[in-house]
């Protein structure tokens, strides 16, 4: 036999335990623990954060359509950001689905020592493969946030901010966030 593994399949994918979560990128199964809880603090703080502003247009503009944890099908990779966003033009109502093939307009992925690396480098090639606009990597150990921007198929980084800071960062640009609160007490 050649040195060729088998790709993963989504029946790998559901042999993963409930307590990890699967994906499967580049034809390989990776599969992670549940954040611990610095990583869940951030997604689900900027998670309500956008979701409140804009996806249901409380204080802010609205227009989007923001999950967490949504499972994305994009070409053979099955892939599970921590926060994913559609604008409403192309995502106008969202379907009854567990996974979706439309590609986000928007992903973030909070980082945590065991997830970054593939976080970084499989899954950034993939989303500019699959044409997702923006691209934030939030850091709650490092309590930092990267910006990116999707420029002819390739990562431009728009800006680091770290600590306190107050950020207006594509494409949520027009309300400002504070950094603090993803990662305060």
């Amino acid at each position: 036999m050649s040195g060729s593994r088998r790709k993963a399949t989504y029946e790998d994918l559901e042999t993963v335990p409930p307590n990890c979560v699967g994906e499967i990128v580049d034809g390989e199964l990776y599969v992670s623990p549940r954040p611990a809880s610095p990583r869940a603090r951030a997604a689900i703080r900027l998670g309500t954060w956008l979701e409140g502003r804009f996806d249901q247009g409380e204080g802010g503009p609205g227009g989007w359509v923001i999950l967490f944890e949504p499972e994305l099908h994009l070409g053979d990779d099955a892939l599970v950001p921590d926060l994913a966003g559609w604008c409403r033009e192309r995502m106008p109502e969202m379907p009854h689905t567990a996974a979706f093939t439309l590609a986000p307009d928007w992903i973030c992925e909070v980082l945590s020592p065991s997830t970054a690396v593939l976080d970084r480098e499989k899954k950034m090639k993939a989303y500019a493969r699959e044409g997702v606009n923006h691209l934030w990597l939030v850091d709650p150990l490092q309590t930092s946030l990267e910006t990116y921007r999707l420029e002819k198929r390739r990562w431009s980084r728009q800006g680091h901010w770290s600590g306190e800071a107050t950020v207006h960062a594509e494409p949520f640009a027009m309300l400002p966030l504070k950094l603090t609160s993803l990662w305060g007490r």
